[in-house]
């Protein structure tokens, strides 16, 4: 997939592109029903397929003080989209300036004028431009006019199937799930593991003293984290060996009586090196409990074991001889 920064760069490839445009946050189940039908009609068509989407989501930019928190940043969109085996993926700059843009602009600029866009397929509920001006119809009248046939789709479920509202795949269901501790409805609907990424920290080594040490992972403060409890997963270095892991995420009420944030730590099984300072990905592969206050440090570490129990059951790994 040919990554497109900056519009001074755009291809326009003679034969003309399929394109589909959104902020893809997630890439989840739904974004791949469109890309390949955009992939479908681009072979059929002779054309190169591509994804339009956003450094930022626009609602940041928009609505800052109700934007939601993302399920995966900008280098993990992009890797999940080049996986799709979409040929372009133009990255806009979202800034104030584009979200006063009219809708029939950025069809110009971007699409026809970038793009050379002769077929544009979107969810039926698509909008974009100013004030969310410009939906299908306005797509529609545009590529009359312009040259390029437009697809409005109806949003699918989880198989792939259309769906009613509310068994529809998007982001913000995704979202919900998560932050309600619906973890297994959360990753079929991504169609993979929830993961967050960020760098391993120095804590307070209390797990070291109980017998667990575990990576402190601190994630940007816009990545969306599920809900608090205990998970099994995985953990994903920086030179991608993948090992499997216990996650606890919360505020360690057992120590403390008020913490203001949630801490992402995972303890890796079986594994006793190093991983301070690196950049790592932590995927969350199952609920196990939520988290809870012990009366004694004690009660505290045998629920630990338990969790490494129930983690390796659940990853299917056995302890290290």
């Amino acid at each position: 997939m040919e990554v497109i920064r900056d519009l001074s760069g755009c291809p326009r490839p003679p034969g003309g592109t399929a394109v589909t445009i959104g902020a893809y946050d997630g890439v989840h189940l739904g974004h791949h029903a469109v890309i390949g039908e955009v992939r479908r009609r681009a072979a059929e068509a002779g054309l190169r397929s591509a994804v339009v989407t956003f450094d930022r989501h626009p609602a940041s930019v928009v609505r800052p003080e109700s934007a939601p928190r993302l399920l995966t940043d900008l280098d993990q969109k992009l890797e999940l989209l080049a996986a799709t085996g979409v040929d372009y993926c133009l990255v806009v700059t979202f800034d104030e300036a584009r979200s006063r843009e009219p809708a029939d602009d950025f069809v110009r600029e971007v699409l026809v004028g970038c793009l050379a866009a002769r077929l544009v397929v979107v969810g039926d509920d698509f909008h974009f431009g100013h004030k969310r001006s410009g939906n299908v119809d306005l797509l529609r009248a545009m590529g009359a006019e312009l040259g390029f046939e437009v697809d409005g789709l109806a949003l699918v479920d989880a198989e792939g199937r259309p769906a009613p509202d509310d068994g529809r795949v998007s982001s913000t269901r995704i979202r919900h799930a998560l932050v309600e501790g619906d973890l297994a409805l959360a990753n079929a609907m991504l169609g993979r593991l929830h993961e967050v990424r960020g760098v391993v920290a120095h804590g307070d080594h209390r797990g070291r003293e109980l017998g667990f040490p575990t990576a402190n992972v601190s994630v940007p403060g816009d990545i969306l984290l599920p809900a608090d409890g205990i998970y099994a997963g995985w953990l994903e270095r920086s030179g991608g060996d993948v090992l499997p892991a216990a996650i606890s995420l919360g505020r360690r009420p057992t120590f403390y009586v008020e913490a203001h944030a949630s801490l992402l730590e995972a303890h890796v099984l079986d594994f006793d090196g190093d991983l301070y300072d690196e950049r790592v990905k932590v995927r969350f592969d199952s609920w196990l409990r939520g988290e809870a206050r012990f009366g004694s440090v004690e009660a505290l570490i045998e629920q630990m074991e338990s969790d490494c129990d129930s983690a390796r059951r659940v990853l299917g790994v056995l302890p290290r001889p």
